[in-house]
């Protein structure tokens, strides 16, 4: 009896972390709980700058672009933000065929302002302020930094989660490939 009551309760709690942990229901989960992959078309959005603008994905076909998904009070991301900014962004933010955009998960724009300027970041944020975004990328549980590359066709081709030193470097160089093509 006792042993069944003990089984009844483990199943019950198994189930609970599960539906918790995946909120989003019937999608597949890749590596590093991202639930897009390398070939997929990105999902399509509009957010708002820090400067009023909006930003929609779609208008950039054609052109390559990164998206980076970071946060203020993410530490990874402000170890990474200074490399994107010197090894990315001041490399290309003058060519016409490259898009760079931050993506701030969940913060206000009073946030992100101070959190930038203390990083030394002068490439576009974004906010998505309900990591609306940042669930149609991977799941809403997960953690940042992530980066995101996309061809001039709208496609996924590279897939990076955390400061990883040599995937970092892959990533500047498939950049660099890419805008060489």
């Amino acid at each position: 009896m006792k042993r069944g009551f003990l089984l009844m309760m483990m199943t019950a709690v198994a189930i609970i972390y599960s539906s918790k942990a995946n909120a989003q229901e019937n999608v597949t989960v890749y590596e590093h709980d991202y639930i897009v992959k390398v070939g997929d078309t990105a999902p399509d959005f509009t957010l708002e700058l820090t400067n009023g603008e909006k930003f929609t994905l779609s208008d950039h076909k054609g052109k390559v672009v990164m998206l980076q998904f970071t946060a203020g009070w993410c530490g990874v991301c402000r170890k990474e933000m200074p490399h994107i900014e010197r090894e990315i962004w001041q490399r290309h933010k003058d060519n016409k065929e490259f898009v760079l955009i931050g993506i701030d998960r969940e913060e206000t724009k009073e946030d992100i302002i101070p959190f930038i300027e203390k990083v030394g970041t002068t490439y576009p944020i974004a906010m998505d302020t309900n990591a609306d975004v940042f669930a149609s990328y991977a799941l809403r549980t997960s953690g940042i930094t992530r980066n995101i590359l996309i061809d001039r066709d709208g496609k996924i081709v590279m897939l990076t989660r955390l400061f990883k030193e040599d995937e970092f470097a892959s990533l500047v160089n498939k950049i660099n490939e890419m805008l060489n093509e």
